[in-house]
């Protein structure tokens, strides 16, 4: 009986959301990916060669501002979190506001 109430609690812990969250690492690339993947953000650059991208803070409703630098222009994107249903990654939709001119 005790190993059954072991095992149980030991699968209990496995279930919870954190043990489904990527590592800093695998999230920020995931991020990442998320923008450079994008023909909205390749469009919004005139697909001009992209300089750098960099997390540059959090809008007010909490999505993660990014931007990507080119030698023209600096456009800011927004990250929105869009969480799984149930165990997984968490995967991000992209905001663009403005483009370069």
């Amino acid at each position: 009986m005790k190993h059954l109430v072991a095992a149980t609690l030991a699968c209990t812990a496995l279930a919870t959301p954190a043990a489904a969250a990527l590592s800093g690492y695998y999230d920020s690339v995931e991020k990442i990916t998320t923008i450079l993947a994008s023909g909205a953000v390749a469009d919004a650059v005139r697909q001009a060669p992209v300089g750098s991208v960099s997390n540059t803070g959090t809008r007010k409703d909490g999505a993660s501002e990014w931007q990507v630098r080119t030698q023209e222009c600096d456009l800011l994107v927004y990250l929105i979190p869009v969480l799984p249903d149930g165990p997984g990654k968490t995967t991000y939709k992209l905001d663009i506001p403005g483009k370069c001119e």
